[in-house]
């Protein structure tokens, strides 16, 4: 084989990889599309019940990376690294509902396929719940894992933060992936559904 033509194939496979990676499920698979948000997603706008005036009581929504497994390979749970310095976290301290919501507006698909992040075609789901510190669990190697392989950076973080794990305790799942309005996916749908 010519080096030309292992160029071209070599080429072609890239592109085939590529062009796989924006397929995203079928719309008509909700708890499927949901679990694929959450696993192609590296962040979170989290939404939690202010203990801080002048918005105290208001909703607070903030930026968080999240990491529920490795690419491909994840477990559905949204895992988070926090410090209680961090104004949000004071807030779950009162109240652990929150709320998060995770779009594919973040990832490539959208932009290559040209839809805008608001547009219901570029999916997003919110997820409700709480959340709920994990350090001292068997769950925190797996929090560790997950958020550290997404996000590296964290592993050098200050020490003196007090970072802790967490996950979020799902109760509910909204899904906006097409026309027709929000649909509804219960915990154990979602969990049963893989991304892939």
């Amino acid at each position: 084989m010519t080096p030309p033509v292992k160029v071209l194939l070599l080429g072609a496979l890239v592109l085939s990889a590529a062009q796989a990676s924006l397929q995203i499920p079928p719309h008509e698979e909700v708890a499927r599309m949901a679990r694929f948000v959450v696993n192609r997603c590296d962040w979170a706008s989290m939404a939690t019940i202010s203990t801080h005036e002048p918005v105290k009581g208001q909703p607070f929504s903030n930026a968080f990376s999240i990491s529920d497994g490795p690419p491909g390979n994840g477990t559905g749970t949204p895992y988070l690294y926090l410090t209680h310095m961090e104004i949000s976290v004071q807030d779950l301290q009162v109240n652990p509902q929150a709320s998060m919501s995770v779009s594919l507006a973040q990832t490539p698909i959208c932009k290559h396929k040209g839809y805008d992040p608001q547009s219901p075609l570029c999916a997003h789901i919110i997820l409700s719940g709480s959340v709920q510190d994990v350090n001292g669990t068997e769950e925190a190697d797996l929090a560790k894992k997950s958020l550290f392989s997404r996000h590296p950076e964290m592993i050098d973080w200050p020490v003196d933060h007090s970072w802790f794990f967490a996950k979020m305790n799902i109760t509910q799942v909204w899904v906006l992936d097409y026309f027709g309005g929000v649909k509804m996916v219960s915990p154990e749908d979602y969990y049963k559904a893989t991304p892939y």
